[in-house]
């Protein structure tokens, strides 16, 4: 669907905007109205106030909703199958353990930090997310103290390699809308990641957690497993209680060994990167579009594939030799339960974004920011901050930005290390001040258990540390160069 044109100004949506946001804040957190409904309450105002036609309202809001939801149903829904059987038979509880071993105890949430970084690198955010958060919380219920302290260094760090590393579609596209070169801005990208990881989410993860107690959720992977891969089952052979509940009697064995799990969590990094990796040489060049191994490797790697592939492995080598298939079936099928308000939630924060973006704020926003006379670098990332914060999509605010600049970054006839600098300063703009017109935002916001007000306070806060500690490592590079 193609935005409508501006009936207002670039001042009036920017705006209709912020009162949208507001609006939505009040009756969240002082009307306490689910945030479903007030989000596709206020996406429909929104949609009238902007001025579209009233026979479009209804395809303007399933837009966003509609490809929010495809997106994360079958990503939400298979990487908590994943997690459940993770969990119950101790898996989760193996790696966390062998990781905690190897780094101490009090190093544990760097230890996540470094392992999703590793992951990170192929695995889109919202995938490698979800299949890390059972150990997250695993490692959490260990320790104890605030959630944030195990959560942010390892989301942050999904996040970090999301938006400013190649093969990740953002950078990508930013490179070759701008001519660069995307093995430079994969060089340059790697250790600014991972300095800025450091400096704006490790450290500041340690200041919020101490600051902000955030318990452990229970409600997508149950209590703590006690280590020992324990499944209940009760006594006549009937399907039992994977939580132990009830007169169920609990049936115990060994847990699998930390290759097991260590592979089993390489096979969805290892299909996905099929697909981004492809997707980059196909985009650069070097292969041509329409070969058929190419089209079956990416087919793999396509992330609901990917994590149905894994799912599958998982039943294969966590479950059947722990339990019956009707016991496996009920575990998934208990999973499932608890996520039905988290698609739906981060679907309805789709929709809210969609329809910011098809009111047409992105396309003035951007016509008005054309010319700023600053440096370019700074242009590049005031940019794409302000299309971050009007409309929520960060690849919209990327791409955009991209676009925007590509004839002056022509002009200027930048080298590719520049180059390499620009993409970072853009990525570092599309990466802060995620609020509530972010569909990721209301993704950690479930996932980790965490009401609004407080997800802003550390997910928001966090988020925007990360990029600025990306730009300003990106402008300190280029002032010497």
């Amino acid at each position: 669907m193609e935005a409508i044109d501006p009936a207002y100004g670039t001042a009036t949506l920017l705006l209709i905007a912020a009162g949208a946001v507001a609006l939505l804040l009040f009756l969240i957190m002082k009307v306490k109205l689910h945030a479903f409904v007030a989000l596709v309450l206020v996406s429909v105002l929104t949609a009238l106030v902007v001025g579209f036609p009233l026979a479009d309202i209804p395809a303007a809001m399933m837009f966003g909703f509609s490809s929010t939801l495809g997106s994360v149903a079958l990503l939400v829904a298979f990487g908590v199958m994943l997690g459940r059987l993770m969990e119950v038979t101790g898996g989760a509880q193996v790696l966390a353990d062998t990781l905690i071993g190897r780094f101490g105890e009090k190093r544990a949430p760097l230890a996540l930090g470094v392992a999703a970084l590793l992951f990170g690198f192929p695995i889109f955010f919202d995938a490698g997310l979800v299949v890390f958060l059972p150990i997250i919380l695993t490692v959490a219920r260990r320790f104890g103290g605030s959630l944030l302290l195990y959560a942010l260094p390892a989301a942050g760090a999904f996040a970090a390699m999301h938006a400013i590393v190649p093969p990740h579609p953002g950078p990508v596209a930013a490179a070759e809308a701008l001519g660069g070169s995307v093995g430079v801005i994969l060089l340059v990208g790697i250790p600014v990641a991972v300095a800025s990881w450091y400096v704006g989410v490790l450290l500041v993860s340690r200041y919020l957690g101490a600051r902000i107690d955030v318990s452990v959720p229970v409600a997508l992977f149950g209590e703590v497993n006690d280590g020992r891969g324990q499944i209940a089952r009760d006594g006549e052979g009937e399907t039992g209680d994977s939580t132990g509940s009830g007169a169920a009697a609990r049936m115990d064995r060994k847990p699998p060994s930390f290759r097991t799990v260590l592979l089993l969590l390489l096979v969805p990094l290892v299909l996905i990167s099929f697909d981004t990796v492809l997707d980059t040489l196909t985009v650069t060049g070097v292969l041509e579009e329409g070969e058929s191994w190419a089209a079956f490797l990416s087919l793999l790697g396509h992330t609901p594939v990917a994590l149905l592939i894994t799912v599958l492995v998982a039943i294969a080598v966590l479950g059947r030799p722990r339990a019956r298939m009707t016991e496996v079936t009920k575990i998934l099928d208990d999973a499932l339960g608890p996520i039905c308000s988290i698609i739906l939630i981060t679907g309805a924060g789709g929709m809210f974004g969609g329809v910011l973006r098809l009111s047409g704020i992105g396309d003035a926003l951007s016509g008005s920011l054309a010319d700023l006379g600053i440096s370019l670098i700074v242009q590049a990332f005031v940019i794409a901050t302000l299309l971050r914060v009007a409309q929520g999509s960060a690849t919209v605010a990327l791409t955009t930005t991209a676009g925007l600049i590509a004839g002056a970054v022509a002009e200027a006839g930048l080298g590719d290390f520049q180059t390499a600098l620009i993409v970072i300063a853009i990525a570092a703009g599309a990466t802060v001040l995620s609020h509530v017109n972010d569909s990721g935002f209301w993704l950690v916001s479930r996932f980790f258990g965490m009401d609004e007000r407080t997800t802003l306070k550390t997910w928001t806060v966090m988020v925007t540390t990360l990029g600025l500690s990306a730009f300003v490592i990106a402008l300190g590079f280029w002032m010497v160069v």
